[in-house]
């Protein structure tokens, strides 16, 4: 078998078959994600976590793993759209390890007349790293659901152009 027929089958089979890749990549994301927000809400420094920015870390939370869990449905069957939505799900756990991170790693709280820092150098690596690593594969995810979308309908309009 030729390299051109070995690459037309596997387009045909494209058809028939999931993009498990940037599913999977995106359930990934999901727990990297996941292992960020248990570090975060398992500290407990004073009182300086019981702000609106943890209530809106918590909602966007939720957000973010519902829609990347939808996402990871979509791009598995090639939707073109939940590809472009895994991109800006992971520019925006970049934009996150701004937000609070590393605000809460620059600030102290004073308890009984001792400074303590929020968050210490080892959880802010940590958390950042999974932050990272949550955006890194929904990246890749949203990048390889698009080319294989775009690959899947060029091939399908080739078969219409054929069957014309």
């Amino acid at each position: 078998m030729s390299p051109a027929e070995q690459k037309q089958i596997q387009l045909d089979r494209m058809r028939y078959t999931k993009n498990t890749l940037s599913s999977r990549l995106t359930l990934l994301a999901i727990v990297f994600d996941v292992l960020y927000f248990v570090s975060i809400y398992s500290t407990d420094v004073g009182s300086w976590y019981y702000s609106i920015l943890i209530g809106a870390s918590i909602v966007y939370n939720l957000v973010f793993m519902l829609m990347a869990f939808l996402s990871s449905e979509g791009v598995k069957s090639y939707h073109i759209g939940y590809a472009w939505l895994l991109l800006v799900l992971g520019v925006g756990q970049i934009v996150r390890i701004f937000i609070l991170p590393m605000q809460a790693f620059k600030a102290t709280v004073t308890i009984s007349k001792v400074t303590y820092p929020v968050m210490q150098m080892p959880q802010f690596t940590y958390v950042v790293v999974m932050l990272i690593l949550s955006a890194i594969c929904c990246l890749i995810a949203g990048l390889a659901g698009i080319k294989r979308s775009r690959t899947l309908e060029a091939y399908k309009a080739s078969l219409s152009e054929k069957a014309a």
